[in-house]
């Protein structure tokens, strides 16, 4: 007999497919690690699975309070996750404030696992509770698994003699131990990832692991409530291939890797640490074994400066940041744009403005990345739309910046960042390899090189290394003469240079693919239209609402600029057209500008993704509208 909800809400899929896990607890009882090594189990047990880890904005938080509730989300099923889940099955709270903060997101039903030692009368204060939520009537709509964890972990422990306080560590591996056996989990991974991390120190290793086996233990033996067995998740069908989880971040690291691998160029990635961006370059850093140098800068405009130092002298300069970091760029990406040099610049966005929401996820950069910069300088623009599509847009980014010498801002998010969904590994032989066309030495009798000459159909500037011999030339960031590169004050050339940087940026268009429908009817009654890392929600809300006989599509636009060249044209032929995007309707104002369209915006700046269930209840109210008009 399975675990089953004995009732589910509207947003939640059918138990066949999948099941929602969240693990929360204080940011110092290790839930990140928790999570990641149920869903490197949950990988290998062959569920199709998506990942939301989910950080406090403290570095850290008073213990026990709910600001500093720390939690990873995993959905897991047979098939088609693309999103870490609406409302949850099941809930390890580790603390009050954990399941405070978490209670809302339950099913109906759903089972709660809580360590009552941790339910003191010091951490209910904190957690805003009167009473006990355990010995009260509070919890009786849900199941709820009431475990002395801290008690359970210091007995499994206490042979390796840690002390109470080390031995307290080990709760989380107790509790995977208990997880793992309502799923079914194998726990050969999450043992071996332990003695490799403590490697240095095999006590506390032995000891983890002593307390993840008797977590599980503790599953197969107790005489638990009626009703608690372990969960079936199917295995999801899969083409034939190399599997493996991936986050966003290293997607994209790797996307790098195989882009600069394949244009036969070194990449130079300079960056200043920032929330939620670091991680990549911590990722680039471990894989010097590729053509990639990386540099911490002592602050962005020194780390995008580097960047372009780099592009001058034939490697591709890439630097990354979030919207502080980025606004503190964008001279610097100005001169790129003037000098006519490759650039990769990583926007990776977080709720703003100013410090905002470090460790929470937003998409209200676009503005930014379209026109936060002075003077007319368009760049090209792109945004993934899943963890496993980061790769694909990052050697796209690189296609990009140096086929047409030019900035490229790829925009990812906190969100796509930090989530993991399962990747099907391609083969590198595959891909397309376009190496670098720099300048070729000139001769010795030939006429001074002009940096100005340029390709007639790409419109972009020839590329010279440094010390190339014949080669000698200038560059800078006063403004250039068409003809010769020369510094130039004429107005009419000014004219003429903006027109042209106009022209090269819009020209990609051309050699971008067309825009498609991920699902649905070319044309028709509406179209959900997103960007970025809303695609999940979308995917689901427009699948369910076509399940419904509601004649809905889905659109997910990768190019904000230029924009695919029949996008206006597609999106004419729908009645009504909802743009869900994580701002104030930044890109819907963009496409009623660029089409003249009636658009409507569905904004969300709460630091959380959308969920599949606000996408659905749109997609009704809107139909709701159209039937009535």
């Amino acid at each position: 007999m399975e675990l089953v909800a004995e009732k589910r809400d509207e947003h939640h899929l059918d138990a066949e497919v999948g099941y929602v896990v969240r693990f929360a607890g204080d940011s110092g009882d290790g839930m990140q690690l928790t999570g990641a090594n149920f869903t490197l189990a949950t990988a290998l047990s062959g569920n199709d699975l998506s990942t939301f880890p989910d950080f406090p904005a403290e570095i850290r938080a008073p213990v026990g309070a709910t600001f500093g509730v720390s939690a990873f989300q995993i959905y897991l099923g047979s098939e088609d996750i693309t999103t870490a889940g609406d409302a949850v099955d099941v809930l390890v709270a580790m603390n009050p404030a954990a399941l405070a903060t978490n209670l809302a997101n339950m099913v109906d039903g759903g089972l709660v696992i809580v360590d009552r030692g941790a339910f003191t009368g010091k951490n209910l204060k904190k957690a805003s509770y009167d009473a006990n939520p355990l010995d009260d009537d509070s919890l009786h709509g849900f199941r709820v698994l009431d475990i002395d964890i801290s008690a359970q972990v210091l007995a499994a422990v206490e042979p390796f003699g840690l002390g109470h306080k080390h031995g307290l560590r080990c709760k989380n591996m107790w509790t995977l131990g208990l997880v793992m056996w309502l799923f079914d989990r194998d726990r050969a991974a999450a043992i071996k990832n332990l003695r490799t991390k403590f490697a240095r120190k095999p006590k506390i290793a032995e000891a983890n692991i002593a307390a993840l086996n008797a977590g599980h233990a503790f599953g197969e033996t107790a005489e638990l409530p009626s009703g608690l067995h372990v969960y079936r998740v199917p295995q999801a069908r899969s083409e034939p291939g190399l599997y493996r989880n991936i986050t966003g971040t290293q997607a994209l690291a790797w996307g790098l890797l195989a882009g600069t691998e394949l244009a036969g160029i070194d990449m130079l990635f300079a960056s200043y640490p920032i929330t939620p961006a670091s991680n990549l370059l911590h990722e680039l850093s471990n894989r010097r074994n590729f053509r990639v140098g990386t540099f911490q800068a002592e602050d962005e405009i020194a780390a995008v400066c580097t960047a372009i130092g780099a592009s001058f002298a034939g490697s591709l300069g890439v630097t990354s940041s979030a919207g502080p970091g980025i606004a503190l760029k964008s001279e610097g990406m100005s001169l790129a744009i003037a000098t006519e040099l490759p650039l990769l610049v990583v926007n990776t966005q977080r709720g703003g403005p100013s410090t905002g929401l470090p460790t929470k996820t937003e998409q209200s950069d676009l503005n930014m990345a379209l026109f936060g910069r002075h003077g007319d300088t368009p760049i090209p623009v792109i945004a993934p739309a899943t963890p496993p599509d980061c790769f694909g847009m990052a050697r796209e980014a690189v296609r990009l910046a140096i086929g047409y010498m030019t900035p490229v801002m790829l925009l990812s998010d906190g969100y796509l960042a930090n989530a993991s969904e399962r990747w099907r590994i391609p083969r590198v032989d595959d891909f397309e390899r376009g190496e670098v066309a720099y300048a070729p030495p000139a001769a010795p009798e030939a006429a001074d090189f002009n940096p100005a000459s340029r390709d007639p159909q790409t419109l972009a500037r020839t590329w010279a290394r440094p010390g190339t011999p014949g080669l000698e030339h200038r560059i800078g960031g006063i403004e250039s003469d068409y003809d010769t590169g020369d510094i130039s004050y004429e107005p009419a050339n000014h004219q003429k240079m903006t027109d042209l940087r106009a022209r090269k940026i819009a020209g990609i268009a051309a050699d971008i693919p067309p825009q498609e429908v991920d699902q649905g009817g070319g044309s028709g009654g509406l179209a959900v239209v997103g960007w970025g890392s809303t695609y999940g929600a979308i995917h689901q809300g427009v699948k369910r609402a076509r399940l419904e006989g509601l004649e809905v599509s889905h659109i997910h636009v990768r190019y904000l600029n230029p924009l695919p060249r029949n996008l206006g044209e597609l999106l004419a032929g729908f009645d009504a057209i909802l743009v869900p995007e994580m701002n104030t309707g930044q890109f819907a104002r963009l496409l009623r500008a660029e089409y003249l369209l009636d658009v409507e915006s569905l904004g969300k700046v709460s630091g959380q993704p959308f969920k599949i269930g606000e996408i659905l209840a749109a997609i009704r109210g809107k139909w709701a509208k159209l039937e009535a008009a």
